[in-house]
């Protein structure tokens, strides 16, 4: 197994451990600030591995299944923890999921016809808004500007998760009809 699809599974291994550190502590500052380095080092591995892997040809197709799932794995399970201690809408993470699903299927079917999604700039700028969204709600700071902040980049986030949703649609929509 190369470096990049180690950095991936360590990114999936991260997950619970967030998660734990999150729900079990965001009523305090500690934990919070703790629980942010986790999750800010699970996104630096996405960052890392497909760097690593493009520089260096070790693309494979686990990590082209496992690094997107991955992704979407963590920022989901994180804006989840999120609903909880309300720092966000439900009815957000319910659109975000959905776009997520909607990709998700709509590449399985590219896939069966031979077709291959590759991820636009749309979807990467909106991953790096979700997870940047996510460091600024965990941390909580007790402060107007920081809770705009958080705001601000949660609508961004979400705007960006219905133009990367549109885009893709438009972009493949001739995978639809070319369905076996």
């Amino acid at each position: 197994m190369n470096l990049p699809n180690k950095l991936t599974i360590f990114r999936v291994l991260l997950i619970p451990v967030f998660v734990i550190v999150y729900l079990l502590g965001w009523q305090s500052q500690g934990l919070r600030l703790a629980a942010a380095a986790i999750f800010i080092v699970a996104s630096l591995t996405d960052l890392l591995d497909g760097k690593i892997a493009r520089k260096y040809n070790l693309i494979t197709d686990f990590g082209k299944f496992m690094d997107p799932l991955a992704d979407k794995l963590l920022v989901v399970s994180a804006l989840i923890c999120l609903i909880v201690s309300g720092q966000v809408y439900a009815w957000i993470v319910i659109i975000i999921v959905a776009r997520e699903f909607t990709i998700s299927g709509f590449r399985l079917i590219a896939s069966d016809n031979g077709i291959v999604i590759a991820a636009n700039y749309w979807g990467k700028f909106k991953t790096v808004f979700q997870m940047l969204m996510v460091i600024v709600k965990v941390l909580a700071f007790e402060n107007v500007y920081w809770s705009l902040l958080g705001d601000i980049l949660m609508w961004i986030a979400l705007a960006l998760t219905l133009i990367s949703l549109v885009t893709y649609l438009l972009q493949n929509a001739a995978v639809l009809k070319e369905q076996k």
